[in-house]
């Protein structure tokens, strides 16, 4: 099987994901425009050279409206690709921008395509999330029969099953906002961020909008819990939990709005290539996918799903845990790393060491490829060799990818 690796990344800052936002006025399609065309263009694939691109993936997570319709291909039409790059629509939940970069690989893998991109957008602001709806929550007949609960009071389901006070989850949120910000004020972010421009090519956004470096132990805890009303009210989703969990007495409601992921605006993209096709077009690898894989888990649970695959990953590699020096995991809540770190033995020092969405947001179908490249950024700059990087997932599912530098 051919391998496959990453020539670039790129993506946008984080926009705050409200009317607001310094990304509020910037549509989905310019803004995954922005990207796909920074990619080609800081790769001098433009003109003739372009056409080396075939086929795109990128994650939109409510592909509804103005993110609706294969918003990758109407994008690649917008920043003048060829009309031969051909695009997909991917949604895997949280991790579609992760699973897109993973379509994109398997494509260069089996042969099918020699250079390809995979990546992510999504405006909050302007596409609520839960936008496109579905029957999994509402519908009594599949809500039922899972034990649907929303994701928060899934995440204080982990957080009570797994012995996490909210002095846990609160300095572990302190921690994401020391570390996006130290990140920010070395310029760690700065090898693969675009600014995002308006219609008349001024910048309206070129750093994290949300990261709060001020944030203590004390300014969180006078936060109020976020879930405790949806949960506890009779009869409320912690009595459908309970029943799912009987060995525990009640849910205690630790995540709030500090300490979990915020609502965002971004989007990114990742060039990936056979060593012919990079070689052909005067391209120096950064990175070698090694191993991609995506499991399900426990609906109900349901953020549990990144501990399955990352031991997927790592088993289709046949590599053990001490053969990953970077870990990077989503921050959808911080419970949800605690466990993961917990189930796994990771030390805090080695896994999401520039911060994360607690810090600096989670525009759902781009986070994904964002911290794709986040891993591969960091691993050239710390001199390390390899990461692996992994997302929860909604309705209880997991996704992971490891990458390895090359010198």
């Amino acid at each position: 099987m051919t391998e496959a690796y990453v020539y670039d990344a790129v993506r946008t800052p984080r926009g705050k994901g409200k009317s607001d936002g310094s990304l509020h006025e910037v549509t989905p399609v310019a803004m995954a425009t922005q990207v796909l065309s920074a990619l080609r263009d800081r790769n001098g694939l433009e003109g003739d050279k372009a056409v080396a691109i075939e086929d795109a993936a990128m994650g939109v997570v409510s592909p509804v409206g103005e993110q609706g319709a294969v918003i990758t291909r109407t994008a690649l039409l917008n920043a003048g690709f060829p009309q031969t790059t051909s695009g997909i629509q991917v949604n895997r939940f949280c991790a579609s921008g992760l699973e897109a970069i993973n379509i994109a690989t398997a494509k260069v893998k089996s042969g099918e395509a020699d250079l390809t991109i995979g990546g992510g957008v999504e405006c909050m602001s302007r596409v609520p999330m839960g936008s496109d709806g579905g029957a999994w929550p509402v519908d009594p007949t599949t809500a039922f029969k899972t034990y649907f609960v929303p994701q928060g009071v899934s995440a204080d389901l982990i957080a009570t099953k797994y012995g996490f006070s909210r002095d846990d989850v609160d300095a572990y949120a302190v921690e994401s906002q020391t570390r996006a910000a130290k990140s920010w004020e070395e310029g760690r972010f700065k090898k693969s961020i675009v600014s995002v421009k308006d219609v008349i090519g001024e910048s309206v956004l070129d750093h994290d909008e949300t990261v709060r470096p001020e944030t203590n132990m004390q300014s969180l805890g006078a936060l109020p819990p976020s879930f405790a009303g949806i949960g506890e009210m009779m009869p409320g989703f912690d009595a459908v939990a309970l029943q799912k969990y009987p060995e525990l007495e009640r849910i205690n409601h630790v995540h709030h709005a500090g300490n979990s992921s915020g609502i965002v605006d971004g989007a990114a993209a990742v060039l990936i290539g056979s060593k012919e096709a990079g070689d052909k077009l005067d391209l120096k690898p950064r990175a070698r996918i090694v191993s991609m894989a995506s499991i399900g888990s426990d609906p109900t649970m349901m953020l549990t799903g990144p501990e399955f695959a990352a031991q997927k990953a790592l088993k289709k590699a046949g590599m053990e845990k001490g053969d990953i020096d970077l870990w990077e995991l989503n921050e959808a809540f911080a419970s949800v790393v605690l466990r993961f770190m917990q189930a796994l033995d990771i030390d805090h020092g080695d896994i999401n060491v520039n911060g994360g969405a607690i810090a600096m947001g989670h525009p759902l179908g781009a986070t994904g490829a964002m911290i794709f490249g986040t891993m591969v950024d960091e691993l050239e700059r710390s001199g390390k060799e390899t990461a692996l990087v992994t997302l929860c997932i909604g309705a209880g599912m997991g996704t992971a990818t490891i990458i390895e530098r090359i010198n």
